[in-house]
Order: C-alpha cells, then structure tokens, then sequence
C-alpha cells in the first residue's frame, strides 16, 4: 500500500509556552482521534510530528495513523526554523518510498507548518534544501501577529494562512483545518489525484484566513 505521509513542523520555542503549547497538543490528539475514523486516512495516513525550538527533533517518526501516540510538547528556546527545513527533508528523503521501475513510491509528502514567531536561524540554507524535494503540497500558518509572514511565503508560496489569535479555539480552529486537509488528500489520493494546492483542500475556518501575495 502506498503511503500518504504528513509531516507536521510545529513551534515550541519558548513564547509558545502555556495556554499555546497546550492547545497545541490538544489540537493533535483530536486530529489523530478523528483520522482514527476515517477509512482512507486509517488505510494509507502516516503522521510525523517534528517540533523546533533552539533544537529540532523529530517527537514521532513517519507512524501509520492506527499506531501513532500523540507526543508530549514542552515550550522552550528559540525558533530554529532554517534547520526544521532540513530537518523535515532528510526525514522524508530516509522515511518516503520512491518510485522504481517496478513499483510506484509513496505519494507526495504534506507538510503542515505552525509557528508564532520569527527565526532565530538561517532559514534561507534550510529553505534551499527544503525546495530540492518535491513535496505534494506545503502549508504554513502564522499564529499571531510576532510571525514572520514573509518568511513562510519563501516557504510555502500562496498556501500562507494567518490565525490573528493564539487562544485555545483558534489552534483548535487550524487543527481541525488539518483534520479535514489530510481527509480530503486521503479521499482524492484514493481516487487517483493528489491535491497540490491549496483551493484543492477545504477552505480555513473563520479564525484563520489566508494571506494575500
């Protein structure tokens, strides 16, 4: 079976610290318990979560969606956006299948990124790495007014969302948006397409808009 891998790049420096690092790990379990009942994204979904601070990790390695544990998340240092970039690619160049002669790969990684504030790093080295993998579709948010928009445009183009508040409903909002993302992509892949921009996805919620280039 081929797989539809969806890596999540999720700040936790140290501003996301309190109510913001809460609903973010809130906001992934409840994503993983609705992928949980969904058969397309049960049957070929696989999930990884890295998160950056002052460090990159990678919380949970490319996991089938049925054996995948939510990660505990703790909020601290600085935002090393440049190195999840390369982060993010070295996993998926080691964790994605590609095509063979005599067999198709996985399909194209999603990536979903979130963060609330600017880069502490060269992003600019990360990003050249980033660009050299093809990737099925790139989306980036913004969470709250301290994140650099310009700097996830470079990442993501067009597929830039702003989420003007960091309370709990909003990061519940932009969990739930990836939710029904991954669906979607699950449902389309299934049916021999693969979603590669944003207007194929389901439209933000209220709480989240997307930023005009």
């Amino acid at each position: 079976m081929r797989k539809l891998p969806v890596y999540l790049l999720i700040d936790v420096s140290g501003s996301m610290y309190g109510e913001p690092i809460e609903s973010t790990r809130l906001g992934i379990q409840t994503l993983h318990k609705s992928l949980r009942q969904e058969p397309q994204a049960m049957e070929m979904g696989f999930l990884s979560v890295i998160t950056f601070e002052s460090v990159v990790k990678q919380a949970v390695p490319l996991t089938e969606v049925s054996r995948f544990q939510p990660p505990e998340l703790e909020a601290s240092g600085g935002t090393s956006l440049g190195e999840a970039l390369k982060f993010v690619t070295q996993c998926a160049q080691r964790e994605v299948q590609t095509s063979s002669p005599d067999r198709k790969g996985d399909f194209k990684p999603m990536v979903f990124i979130m963060t609330d504030g600017m880069p502490t790093d060269d992003v600019d080295s990360g990003l050249r790495e980033f660009q050299s993998y093809k990737w099925g579709i790139v989306v980036a948010c913004a969470a709250g007014p301290d994140a650099d928009v310009s700097v996830l445009q470079k990442i993501a183009g067009p597929n830039v969302l702003y989420m003007a508040n960091t309370d709990s409903n909003s990061f519940k909002a932009f969990f739930k948006y990836v939710t029904t993302s991954i669906v979607t992509s699950s449902k389309k892949v299934d049916a021999g397409s693969q979603p590669g921009e944003l207007s194929e996805l389901p439209p933000p919620p209220p709480e989240i808009s997307l930023v005009k280039i």
